[in-house]
């Protein structure tokens, strides 16, 4: 069979779309050695039963792009499920954010995305603590955060945990 022009120009740029697929087709970059840029704050280190504290948490955007999807959960650690007799709830959420999920264990903070190169986002949670709650020296209520968020136009990405200082329940 004969080779017209048009066959031997396609035959060609066979292998150039192929490499391109291929360069298409990678995982959006994920920047592994990249630190969270998520800090962590509790407004006390004791409370009393009865008592109520605030956890902040603030996200920074270090990247030249906007930060343009975020997920992050807070809830309590296993140590802290583990204490029998704790009993927390969380009383209010959201500050700088558009609000948290019906269910704040676990919940998602909805950050107001896009956040802008350099800006910061807070989300905080108050929690008040039973008066009939478990308390003691070794008694505390510590979280982690799950944090995942996109930039660079959704074509990078970066994730994990943080931990979150909760507080310690005395009992005065």
């Amino acid at each position: 069979m004969r080779r017209t022009p048009l066959s031997r120009a396609a035959l060609a740029a066979c292998p150039a779309l192929a490499v391109g697929l291929l360069l298409s087709a990678a995982p959006a970059a994920r920047a592994a050695d990249t630190p969270l840029p998520l800090t962590a704050v509790s407004d006390k280190q004791t409370t009393v039963r009865g008592g109520q504290f605030t956890l902040t948490l603030t996200l920074t955007n270090p990247y030249d792009t906007p930060i343009q999807f975020v997920y992050q959960s807070v809830q309590e650690t296993y140590g802290t499920s583990l204490q029998n007799g704790l009993k927390f709830t969380a009383t209010a959420c959201g500050t700088q954010t558009n609000g948290c999920s019906d269910n704040v264990h676990g919940g998602i903070a909805r950050y107001d995305v896009p956040l802008a190169p350099g800006a910061s986002s807070t989300f905080t949670v108050t929690y008040a603590v039973a008066p009939d709650s478990a308390c003691g020296p070794a008694t505390r209520i510590d979280f982690y955060s799950y944090l995942y968020y996109e930039y660079n136009s959704g074509e990078s990405a970066n994730s994990g945990i943080v931990g979150v200082p909760g507080t310690q329940v005395a009992c005065a």
